[in-house]
């Protein structure tokens, strides 16, 4: 089995979300995701996170904090016969290139 894992910088990730519909999956702790994240992101906590959730069509682009376990994400759900692209340097690269990062009230969040 193949260990190799899609990864995308935060430009070519917000373009398969914005260009492909991919869903951009968040896998950070709840406290992670109230600080700040994402305005397209769906909240999934890595301990939650079920391949069987998402159709094996769908791509898929997975988010941490800085990589490490959107990556761990990334090979489970490939694994499980899914597209998915870890975003390298996750959310603190994402915010870095100048994205957009919210509070659930629409507010500027951080990245924790």
């Amino acid at each position: 089995m193949s260990t190799h894992r899609p990864e995308l910088d935060p430009a070519g990730a917000a373009a398969l979300v914005d260009g492909s519909g991919a869903i951009l999956i968040d896998v950070r702790e709840d406290d992670e995701w109230a600080a700040g994240h994402a305005p397209t992101a769906v909240h999934v906590p890595l301990g939650v996170l079920d391949p069987s959730a998402f159709s094996p069509e769908q791509p898929l682009v997975i988010v941490c904090r800085s990589g490490a376990r959107s990556g761990r994400a990334v090979t489970a759900l490939t694994a499980a016969g899914r597209t998915a692209h870890n975003l390298a340097g996750g959310m603190k690269a994402w915010k870095a290139s100048g994205l957009n990062v919210i509070r659930d009230d629409g507010a500027p969040g951080a990245v924790i």
